[in-house]
């Protein structure tokens, strides 16, 4: 069972010492109230012992961490990494199955929208509910009333039932209860995502007072813009356990080539996958095969096979023939499709003047791009062999997947190249 431990020096305002925690899987529906319980074991027919699988998932593997007071600390990773897991123990909402927490101060937690709130309750009431949790007393939270409300923009609907607000409204007055009763380290998981652009902008301004006033905020977000851009430091959990501890960007860059490189190791199996299908899949090849496509892959500037580019790298595609005859002027396209069926660039040899005259046996074509000036997103590659008269030998319809990635977020298909310019003083003219 984990344990308490005082914070090794007052510069810490969080300390976890070889953390971990375990749950239990449930064999179907779990079981999260007496009436389930009784359910299960009187009506279904199970025991006690029986409800649970014999599994177990560690969330949290031995992580070890100092946070230090006046940090803003970002916590990033994939869905199922522990991030949530470990906001939750450091708010005191999980005890840790081993290790030691130790949290300097009164913690407020917003990690789930709604939570702590009874919904049949109103507003006004579930501020005084949730005070009383946080520490404070009546006197306190009547001090303090207005202006958790006045923040949170509800004055028209304190007085309602908060099962009649909107997620924005849960997340108004969670936000403006948690920091409003002034806590020395807060927890926010994800929740800001659903406010107005407005609201956060005062969200984040409110943060930054904290830090200002050494407070230590800690903040888990798949948004890693907003995590590079607010954070000091940042931590990356991976299925449980810590990867890194450090500076914001270096941690988000480690982060960023795992992903890449889990990304493009799953986009080799799908394209190994796709020319597996292509052998066998009539819907989705077709042509009367006098030229075959034997192999299609994509390559990077260095020549060696990849799927996943960064916008504006250089890019190979290269498709590999056997011809059953000589044939004469083969014509190779190649077409490039959004995932959702928008084609955004196609072309052929025939269409750019190019003849190879008579092909026989084996060979290859290789389509080099210089710039793969597309936006972030996931494509699909057509590929084919005809005649010059359109008849088909071989066309392998958005079989091919691969996936460009890009730290800039702009929108449409492709990034024009181009180049922004102030002219202070150039009106025009009126």
């Amino acid at each position: 069972m984990g344990e308490a431990l005082a914070p090794s020096t007052p510069d810490v305002a969080i300390s976890l010492r070889d953390v971990s925690k375990r749950f239990r899987l449930y064999r179907g529906r779990q079981v999260s109230t007496v009436k389930d319980l009784f359910v299960r074991i009187f009506v279904g027919g199970g025991s006690g012992p029986g409800l649970f699988s014999g599994e177990e998932l560690w969330a949290l593997h031995d992580v070890s961490l100092e946070l230090g007071r006046g940090r803003m600390v970002g916590i990033i990773g994939s869905n199922g990494s522990g991030k949530s897991t470990l906001l939750k123990i450091l708010g005191g909402i999980l005890k840790p199955t081993a290790g030691q927490v130790a949290v300097r101060g009164r913690v407020s937690a917003l990690i789930e929208l709604g939570a702590g709130f009874h919904p049949e309750f109103s507003g006004r009431e579930n501020i005084y509910v949730n005070g009383v949790l946080l520490g404070l007393s009546r006197a306190e939270i009547r001090a303090r009333f207005d202006e958790i409300v006045a923040f949170a923009g509800l004055e028209a609907f304190v007085d309602s039932p908060v099962k009649t607000y909107s997620s924005g409204m849960y997340m108004r007055l969670g936000f403006a209860i948690a920091v409003t009763v002034d806590p020395d380290v807060l927890l926010i998981d994800e929740v800001l995502a659903v406010g107005d652009e407005s609201f956060q902008h005062r969200c984040i301004g409110k943060i930054q007072e904290f830090k200002a006033r050494g407070k230590t905020v800690v903040l888990v977000s798949h948004d890693l813009g907003s995590i590079e851009r607010l954070c000091d430091e940042a931590v990356w959990l991976d299925q449980g356990r810590l990867q890194l501890h450090g500076e914001t960007r270096e941690v988000v860059g480690r982060y960023l080539d795992h992903v890449a490189r889990e990304e493009a190791r799953a986009l080799g199996v799908e394209h190994a996958q796709a020319e597996a299908l292509a052998r066998t899949s009539g819907a989705t090849r077709w042509g009367t095969r006098e030229v075959e496509l034997t192999s299609v892959q994509l390559a990077g500037a260095d020549g060696r096979e990849r799927y996943l580019f960064e916008t504006g790298e250089a890019c190979a595609v290269r498709l590999a023939f056997r011809t059953h005859r000589p044939i004469a002027d083969p014509v190779f396209g190649v077409g490039v499709f959004r995932k959702d069926g928008i084609c955004c660039y196609g072309t052929n040899t025939a269409l750019e003047g190019l003849a190879f005259g008579k092909v026989d046996g084996d060979g290859a074509v290789t389509m080099a791009i210089e710039r793969l000036d597309l936006v972030e997103g996931e494509y699909l590659l057509d590929v084919a062999v005809h005649a010059r008269d359109g008849h088909p030998y071989d066309y392998h319809s958005r079989l091919y997947a691969f996936a460009v990635r890009s730290r800039v977020r702009d929108t449409g298909v492709a990034r024009l190249a181009h180049r922004w310019r102030l002219e202070p003083g150039a009106g025009d003219g009126s």
